[in-house]
């Protein structure tokens, strides 16, 4: 990703903390991190490091093989059966363990996502996820151009950035005036300086070239700050 497009997406970890809610959260699979830490031990012993992985793999298995057959021995000696179907079946007990531990933890999240979700703040998620996907929408058509494609380069690109960035400030401003107004439902907000948008300087720029990447990008931003200047004409009228 190119300098000029680090940090201008708004992270997973940004969005919950601008809303103080549990957005986007998927249920955790113990097998995913598994899965990855595998491929990733893989690689490591495709690399030059590939001997040196292998042994202290091994060397790890074989120590707490040892120590788990010992203390199974010591503490549970009534346990007629090999360690290594007892150490499979604690495994898989332990995984189920865990898993079922997640699921409830995401149930309870989803259900307070679920009762403090509003209608604003849904059209919110939904604009942010289009402001992301222009973020990587633009990163891609980069890696394209780097490849030696360079028909594809995106003209005046310098606007195409400003004006993702006004958007962005737009976006965030309104998350947290929606979640002040939904932690303090009772409260009348009349700090002007939270509605105040640079929608106008989006507007000024004049989008003419329709049919061009530069301006679809552009009125992509544009029309993301329209729908976010509605909502907030709509919070403030709710407050």
């Amino acid at each position: 990703m190119r300098d000029d497009l680090q940090g201008l997406d708004i992270s997973h970890q940004e969005l919950q903390a601008l809303t103080n809610l549990p957005v986007n959260d998927g249920l955790i699979i113990i097998t995913n991190p598994l899965k990855k830490w595998g491929e990733e031990l893989i690689k490591k012993i495709k690399g030059a490091e590939g001997a040196t992985v292998i042994f202290i793999g091994i060397s790890a298995f074989v120590f707490s093989y040892l120590l788990f057959d010992i203390s199974v021995k010591l503490f549970a000696p009534w346990l007629d059966l090999p360690a290594w179907i007892i150490l499979l079946g604690f495994g898989f007990w332990t995984g189920g363990l865990i898993q079922t531990i997640l699921y409830f933890i995401w149930q309870r999240k989803s259900k307070f996502l679920r009762k403090n979700m509003t209608n604003s703040l849904q059209i919110l998620l939904n604009d942010v996820e289009r402001y992301n996907a222009v973020i990587k929408a633009i990163d891609i058509n980069d890696q394209i151009e780097a490849v030696g494609n360079s028909e594809v380069s995106i003209q005046q690109r310098d606007r195409v950035i400003a004006a993702l960035m006004l958007t962005k400030t737009d976006l965030v401003r309104a998350l947290k005036t929606e979640r002040i107004l939904r932690e303090n439902k009772n409260f009348i907000l009349r700090n002007s300086e939270l509605f105040a948008n640079n929608l106008a300087t989006l507007a000024s720029m004049q989008v003419t070239e329709q049919a061009t990447e530069h301006g679809r990008l552009l009125n992509e931003a544009l029309q993301i700050a329209l729908d976010v200047q509605y909502e907030m004409k709509r919070l403030q009228e709710q407050s």
